[in-house]
């Protein structure tokens, strides 16, 4: 159910995205719930992850500047794709892991944070889930 819930958020978050302004954006996270959100000031677009254990794993990760945003917006493409795929195969992966599709759209600049966000989120999903994905770290 809190993958669902995860996904759900995450798949209207990056359907609401918009082009706006990201110069100012940042990234914030709640430790009481592990919650990790991210937002531009004029709230036109939100991510939220609602994943235990997340918030701490993404601590130990390079920190944001360490890969450059076309690496991660190639690396999005290809996770998004990978997971779409998966969602739209129920007999071969589990509907627990993979509920609903992802509308990542390339022709939109998310800015850094949210690619930084949703590309160590896929890390995190295949390290947490043992899934593999093509060009994933594992």
């Amino acid at each position: 159910m809190k993958n669902f819930l995860i996904l759900i958020a995450l798949s209207i978050a990056i359907y609401s995205c918009g082009t706006g302004n990201m110069n100012n954006n940042s990234i914030t996270g709640v430790s009481s719930n592990d919650t990790i959100r991210i937002a531009n000031d004029s709230l036109e677009y939100e991510i939220l992850i609602i994943e235990p254990g997340f918030e701490s794993w993404l601590v130990t990760q390079p920190k944001p500047g360490f890969y450059g945003q076309s690496l991660l917006e190639s690396k999005n493409r290809s996770f998004v794709s990978e997971y779409n795929n998966r969602v739209l195969q129920p007999n071969r992966y589990s509907r627990n892991l993979y509920g609903e599709q992802i509308n990542y759209d390339p022709a939109v600049d998310y800015g850094y944070e949210v690619n930084y966000l949703l590309y160590n989120y896929f890390v995190y999903f295949q390290d947490r889930y043992n899934q593999k994905f093509i060009g994933g770290r594992n």
